[in-house]
């Protein structure tokens, strides 16, 4: 990769980092004052007014909005706010760099669902890290050692929810454009968190608060742009281990903000769960850089077995040959 393709990846990665960390902050200095539905409202209404802006304004955006897939659109989106408000919720009841832990526990399960509905063949990588996120998740939450925690149950409830939405957004992909599919996202999320917040809650909001609302609503947006500018323009391997300095990264923020332990099992489980995706990554990184391997290997099975099969029907020793 080329010296100014690594500092793009870097410099996109580090406004993705620093978004995913602003919207868990903002989530805890909202919750004082907003429910959790609320929250979620807040951030698909004001990333609504954002899209719809750039939607008046540009035609070729705007054309790209019809949809011919829209109970994918709202069966995708129903689960995503369910997993929000789990994730969300989780980040109110355990420390947040446990809940960023086992959220990376989404591209393991997110393996399991492709195979069946995508059609994507298991491999031995794939495999490897469904194994190390299930063996992560043991270390982080130590089951008949340490308390048991609820908050971890929702959040991984919630991982598994994203999971789902990731395969469905990759089945909209073929058809949907990545603005489309955002539009869609905070329209029929909007009112779906609408239906269980009080419709006056903004009046609850004061001066103080402005800030956090300010990033939920722009942290919704910008992570998810920079992190896919940071794969535009970088390799997935490079891309994906920045990506994982989200836990440090949130664990001092919780331990400078909030006062929050900084756990030596959520590190060592987290990563048992990075190493398992970084060892599919490098397969499957591999496998695209010689997509022949496989059949030559089936091949040179198929011609030794037929040799062998036509030796043994010669009953020639092959000592003679």
């Amino acid at each position: 990769m080329p010296a100014r393709n690594l500092v793009a990846v870097v410099l996109w990665m580090t406004g993705a980092l620093l978004s995913f960390c602003a919207m868990a902050v903002s989530v805890r200095v909202l919750a004082g004052t907003l429910s959790v539905m609320e929250i979620l409202a807040l951030r698909a209404g004001l990333g609504l007014a954002v899209m719809a802006s750039l939607a008046a304004t540009r035609a070729d955006l705007r054309a790209t909005i019809n949809s011919g897939h829209l109970p994918l659109h709202l069966f995708r989106n129903a689960v995503h706010v369910g997993s929000s408000y789990l994730w969300a919720m989780s980040l109110l009841l355990i420390p947040m760099a446990m809940t960023f832990a086992l959220e990376f526990t989404t591209p393991a399960w997110a393996l399991l669902i492709a195979a069946p509905v995508l059609g994507e063949r298991f491999t031995a990588s794939r495999v490897g890290a469904v194994v190390f996120g299930l063996l992560g998740v043991l270390v982080i939450l130590r089951p008949g050692l340490a308390a048991f925690q609820p908050g971890a149950l929702l959040v991984l409830t919630a991982a598994f929810g994203f999971a789902v939405t990731l395969v469905a957004t990759k089945k909209l992909t073929r058809t949907d454009t990545p603005f489309a599919i955002i539009f869609w996202m905070m329209l029929i999320q909007l009112p779906l968190a609408l239906i269980a917040s009080d419709p006056l809650f903004v009046m609850r909001l004061n001066q103080a608060q402005i800030p956090a609302v300010i990033a939920i609503g722009a942290s919704g947006l910008t992570s998810h742009y920079c992190l896919t500018r940071a794969f535009r323009v970088g390799d997935a391997g490079v891309v994906v281990p920045l990506d994982f300095m989200r836990i440090p990264l949130i664990a001092v923020i919780g331990w400078w903000l909030y006062g929050e332990a900084l756990d030596m099992f959520v590190f060592l489980g987290a990563g048992l769960i990075i190493t398992g995706i970084l060892w599919n990554l490098r397969s499957e990184a591999a496998r695209a850089i010689d997509p022949a391997k496989p059949v030559l290997e089936k091949l040179a099975l198929v011609v030794t077995t037929s040799g062998l099969r036509a030796l043994r029907k010669s009953r020639v020793s092959p000592s003679i040959r």
